[in-house]
């Protein structure tokens, strides 16, 4: 009964995180940046991992700093390493994503050997991605990054950089 209420709060934290994913799709980045911080001040810095990778994990998409975005990142990766094994099914799917994520913001800010380590882990964390739309592309964007840093290296100032794909 009671491993039931914590799965019951486990899910109710992901359906509030979800819906200000929504509002942030929808256009509203600022009132989501700030949802997502209440948020996270909710949960804390000691709060369930998956919250805390999730939540970070999105927070990220809603930085106007590339700094900000790569110290979100980071927070993310770091709940994701806390996991316990097997919980939730699609943990390793997240580490493919989250070094494509921090991969992209060190290129942004012009670090790119950093950024070709980080697509390094990426590449090798991408054997668990499950064979669809999802894994596809989070592969083609891992693809298309390596591209733009062996071809030119960061551009000069300007946000670039593959879509941020997410853990579904």
């Amino acid at each position: 009964m009671a491993e039931r209420r914590e799965q019951t709060a486990r899910d109710e934290v992901l359906t509030r995180i979800g819906q200000v994913v929504m509002l942030h799709h929808g256009g509203d980045r600022e009132e989501a940046r700030s949802r997502f911080l209440d948020l996270w001040a909710e949960i804390g810095e000691d709060g369930d991992p998956l919250h805390r990778c999730t939540l970070a994990h999105y927070l990220a998409d809603t930085q106007d700093d590339p700094a900000d975005e790569l110290a979100w990142d980071l927070r993310a990766l770091a709940a994701a390493r806390e996991l316990p094994e097997g919980r939730p099914r699609g943990v390793p799917g997240f580490f493919p994503s989250l070094h494509l994520n921090l991969a992209a913001d060190y290129a942004k800010l012009g670090r790119t050997e950093a950024a070709r380590t980080q697509l390094g882990h990426a590449r090798a964390a991408a054997d668990v991605l499950p064979d669809d739309g999802y894994g596809a592309g989070v592969r083609a964007a891992i693809g298309r990054l390596e591209l733009r840093l062996e071809q030119d290296g960061p551009p000069g100032g300007g946000a670039w950089g593959p879509p941020r794909q997410r853990p579904s």
